[in-house]
């Protein structure tokens, strides 16, 4: 018999760039300059990227990472206010198997001549595979590749 269990946690990770929010904002909504930066560092095998920028559209994200079994980020936009905000709620899978639902919210705020991105993410994560610290660690990951792609494009 499994062990059903389920966490709920919150977490916020934030990143000044040196980028106008119009820069951020397209390197988070363009599906071209997205797929060269949201991707798994440590995922050696090329994945699948399809995003529908629009309330009410989906973005899927594959990659095999180290551990052999597909991992699945299945998104829907639910709100998005140019160059100000994006909200999406998504599902992540380790094969078929749904180990958290989440509800993010990525606002940019002009800070200088730069931009903050603060981002929250609201979690469940279920049964176990996956934990809240775990997610942080990798949102910030994610969030720094960003800020490369950005430094890169300047």
């Amino acid at each position: 018999m499994t062990n059903r269990s389920v966490v709920h946690s919150t977490f916020v990770v934030e990143r000044l760039y040196p980028a106008a929010p119009s820069r951020v904002f397209f390197a988070l909504s363009n599906p071209a300059a997205k797929r060269r930066w949201f991707v798994d560092p440590h995922d050696p095998t090329p994945g699948r990227h399809e995003m529908d920028f629009r309330v009410g559209g989906k973005e899927v994200n594959a990659g095999c990472p180290s551990d052999g079994q597909m991992h699945y980020f299945n998104a829907v936009y639910q709100d998005i206010v140019p160059d100000q905000r994006i909200v999406y709620s998504y599902e992540l899978l380790f094969g078929e198997t749904r180990v958290s639902v989440s509800l993010t919210t990525i606002e940019l705020v002009a800070e200088g001549n730069g931009t903050r991105l603060v981002m929250t993410e609201q979690g469940a994560f279920l049964d176990g595979p996956d934990v809240s610290a775990t997610r942080e660690h990798g949102t910030g990951e994610l969030l720094d590749a960003l800020g490369a792609f950005l430094s890169a494009e300047a």
